[in-house]
């Protein structure tokens, strides 16, 4: 039952991930929150964490949990129309490759 759980979530927020890109290039995203998404992003990919990443299993699951809470987080706080704009057109690529819209 967890795994099931565990996939959805995982589903859930790699589509939002691909919205938070097409955020960073749509006009009406706030500054503040363009650096919000770069700073994330930077977060993961930087070797300097909270937990080294050397360490495995520990230094990869604290980069998960940023990307777990953070990535919808972030969403949440965008405006409402840079949110729509952003999840259409998240949908389109999704449906280009073969991915169903929901």
């Amino acid at each position: 039952m967890w795994l099931i759980r565990l996939r959805l979530l995982l589903k859930s927020v790699g589509r939002e991930a691909l919205v938070l890109f097409y955020a960073l290039r749509h006009p009406e995203t706030p500054r503040g929150m363009r650096l919000a998404i770069l700073g994330l992003l930077l977060y993961v990919v930087s070797p300097f964490d909270i937990v080294p990443d050397f360490l495995l299993l520990f230094g990869w699951a604290d980069d998960a949990a940023v990307i777990l809470m953070g990535v919808p987080f972030l969403v949440r706080k965008l405006p409402a129309r840079v949110v729509a704009d952003c999840t259409e057109a998240a949908g389109r690529l999704l449906a280009r490759f073969g991915f169903r819209g929901s």
